[in-house]
């Protein structure tokens, strides 16, 4: 697999004040869990903001952008879908191919 191929999708949500536990813990306990089912998945990791404690990244990593999509499009990640919404205000995504 040539390194270009790899993507990293990092996701960073505006949580809502005084869920920031909360939404750890669901990435810790479901939802991490589950997208390392996908075939694909590499790696996911959940990042507070150093300064900003209501924001929080998800830094997500597939071997292809169709293993990524796949995810997205899966009945594991729907089904989680509305928990995830529950936790945050908005959200910012930004997609990388890793080069190195």
């Amino acid at each position: 697999m040539a390194p270009e191929e790899i993507i990293e999708r990092q996701v960073t949500f505006h949580v809502l004040p005084g869920r920031e536990t909360e939404f750890e813990t669901f990435f810790q306990e479901q939802y991490r869990p589950a997208m390392a089912k996908t075939a694909g998945f590499i790696k996911a990791d959940l990042l507070r903001d150093a300064e900003n404690q209501n924001d929080l990244m998800m830094v997500l990593r597939f071997d292809s952008a169709d293993s990524a999509a796949a995810w997205r499009a899966s009945l594991e990640h729907e089904a989680l879908k509305p928990q995830l919404k529950s936790l945050y205000s908005t959200s910012e995504l930004k997609v990388y191919q890793v080069r190195a």
